[in-house]
């Protein structure tokens, strides 16, 4: 037990140390200081290995699998790589978020902050209770997917004044919770005559949250195709969520920097959104979603820098 103790207590160290250094005040995440963490989240993700080795090789978590500590790090390493390359695919859907509650720049950080944390909450819940619960609500998918053909064909037809308020869960919500479009500062409440009201910053968490959750429903069962050890799964899944968020601020950098990188974005929600739909009928590989992305990604950046060398 004392394992999975100084696992939880590792991660809670380094989300700490990100919180330390990002959130000392409200400000803009620049490009080389994402790219900084980037690299050191990633770079700890892969040291780790070093540690999965040694425990299964000093036998010190129940090896359930019965697996060598060479596979158990090849495990480990695969699991670790397909669920980063698949939050790819989280990161691009909260930019539109983002977008379409206006949420500034300056305040995105708070709310991947928790955003972050309560998703590790919940894949840890996923990966322990298994996922036999999440498939009871398969559908979620198909909804979520149509959102995201739909924001691709708004990006078609150029349509950027999309009112979050005129979505279903939106007007659903305020039934429940009263809710104000004003942001105040960090803040997810804010107090008008006498009356709490939620934020743009709190509705935007709680869809990033579902966001992440809906994900979730075809990552975890992805790397559980790679292996059923526990320790495996949810140290791999949660090292690939702690660099989500210095991830989303090194790649949301190239959506101001390229003047096409919105035609990648496209062309991205397009492409999970119609994964989502498919995903009963057409079973699309890790490495297959990776290459759309990249070629997406790096098809804008391509014609970016030639527009630009071309007005130059």
């Amino acid at each position: 037990m004392w394992v999975w103790i100084f696992f939880v207590a590792l991660i809670s160290i380094c989300v700490i140390v990100d919180l330390g250094v990002f959130n000392k005040e409200a400000h803009i995440i620049k490009p080389k200081e994402a790219t900084t963490f980037t690299i050191i989240w990633v770079s700890l993700a892969l040291a780790f290995s070093g540690v999965i080795w040694w425990l299964f090789k000093a036998e010190l978590v129940p090896n359930h699998t019965n697996i060598s500590p060479n596979t158990a790090v090849i495990d480990y390493i695969t699991g670790y790589l397909v669920e980063l390359s698949l939050s790819i695919d989280n990161i691009f859907v909260i930019s539109v978020i983002f977008t379409s509650f206006k949420i500034p720049a300056k305040h995105q950080h708070r709310v991947l902050v928790w955003g972050i944390i309560g998703a590790m909450v919940f894949r840890a819940i996923m990966i322990f209770f298994g996922v036999a619960l999440i498939h009871q609500f398969e559908w979620i998918i198909y909804v979520f997917g149509v959102f995201l053909l739909y924001a691709a064909f708004n990006m078609i037809k150029g349509n950027k004044k999309t009112d979050p308020r005129d979505s279903w869960f939106y007007k659903t919500l305020t039934k429940f919770l009263p809710v104000t479009d004003q942001i105040d500062g960090q803040k997810f409440f804010i107090t008008k005559n006498s009356k709490k009201y939620a934020t743009p910053l709190l509705i935007a968490l709680i869809i990033i949250e579902l966001t992440d959750l809906m994900f979730a429903i075809d990552s975890i069962p992805a790397i559980l195709a790679i292996t059923q050890d526990e320790f495996i799964v949810f140290s791999s899944n949660i090292f690939a969520i702690l660099g989500l968020r210095s991830l989303y601020f090194l790649v949301i950098g190239l959506l101001v920097k390229f003047k096409f990188i919105n035609y990648s974005l496209m062309v991205i929600l397009a492409f999970v959104g119609l994964k989502m739909l498919l995903i009963e009928f057409v079973e699309i590989p890790s490495w297959a979603s990776l290459v759309v992305i990249a070629l997406a990604l790096s098809g804008g950046i391509i014609a970016s820098n030639r527009y630009a060398k071309q007005m130059n």
